[in-house]
Order: C-alpha cells, then sequence, then structure tokens
C-alpha cells in the first residue's frame, strides 16, 4: 500500500524521505529545500519533488559531500552540466583518497603502538603514552 505523497505535512514529508522533521526545516533555512506557500489559514503541503529532493541531498552526504556542495550539486540537476558534476565528483574523490591515506598511515602508527604496549612488561614507561609525549604529530 503506497503513500499518496502529494499533499504531506510536514511530518508525512520527513517520515516519506527518512528524516525528522527538524532536518527539513534546516535544508529550508539552508536553502537547499524551498518552503512551500501556506495557503491562508491552512498548513504547507509537500510532495514527491519534495521527497525526491531530500532524498538526494542525504545520498550525496553519506558520500562526502558537505552541504555547501550539495547546494552546488542541485543548481546543476537539469542534466545539461554533466562535466561540471562530473568535476565535483572528481575533486571529492581526491579528498575521499587523501583521507583514506591518511586513515591508513594513523592505523599503521597505531597498531605499531598497540604491539608496542603488548610487548612491554615491568616498569617501563607505557611507549604508547611516551610516544605521543615524545612526537605531538607523528609521522
Amino acid at each position: 500500500m503506497g503513500m499518496q505523497t502529494d499533499n504531506l505535512s510536514i511530518g508525512a514529508f520527513a517520515e516519506a524521505a527518512g528524516v525528522n522533521v527538524e532536518t527539513i526545516r534546516f535544508y529550508q533555512r539552508k536553502g537547499l529545500l524551498p518552503e512551500p506557500d501556506r495557503p491562508y489559514g491552512s498548513i504547507r503541503r509537500y510532495g514527491e519533488a519534495d521527497v525526491a529532493r531530500v532524498r538526494f541531498v542525504k545520498s550525496a552526504q553519506r558520500l562526502g559531500f558537505s552541504l555547501d556542495e550539495v547546494d552546488g550539486l542541485l543548481t546543476l540537476d537539469d542534466g545539461a552540466h554533466c562535466d561540471e558534476a562530473r568535476h565535483l565528483a572528481e575533486q571529492k574523490l581526491i579528498d575521499v583518497r587523501s583521507k583514506l591515506a591518511d586513515l591508513l598511515r594513523i592505523e599503521s602508527v597505531l597498531a605499531t603502538l598497540v604491539d608496542d604496549c603488548c610487548a612491554s612488561h615491568g616498569r617501563v614507561s607505557c611507549p604508547l603514552i611516551a610516544a605521543l609525549q615524545e612526537q605531538p604529530t607523528l609521522p
């Protein structure tokens, strides 16, 4: 049984989009989602396009795009700016690969320090604490 999504209250809209009401309001304040008119004496209503837009924003965020970057992507959604969208995705890929390299370096250093901790016995200073005191910025 499908939900009718052409006349949704903000609560039903949020549920259909898989977010909470405050997320909807936040996206509206950030300009990522238009705020529909409020008919005199009534409440604002949202439709399927609004649900799709919020899902787009959430999908882009899961790929690591910031809300400012998502805003840029939203301006390219007419299908005529594929090269620009690709450029933004390439820049994000470079950023992700850089962060991944940093995380792998951190993993290696931490694994070595954990191994050193396990190898130390007696009244020797903790190798992990000593390394952090000696090298505040580990390689």
